[in-house]
């Protein structure tokens, strides 16, 4: 996954949280929370979610 974008990511931040959270944020932009689905993402879905916000 991250090789995919590697020309294109600036920074890469790990916050770490409790309670089971996992979250990706683009520019501000939640694209994806562990807590509102209960599952883990799916790379290449995130993947194709990241390449939509080109």
């Amino acid at each position: 996954m991250f090789t995919h974008f590697r020309s294109q990511i600036e920074k890469m931040e790990l916050i770490p949280a409790s309670k089971g959270a996992f979250e990706v944020t683009i520019n501000g932009q939640t694209i994806y929370s562990k807590l509102d689905t209960g599952v883990f993402p799916v790379s290449d879905e995130m993947i194709k979610q990241m390449e939509a916000m080109n």
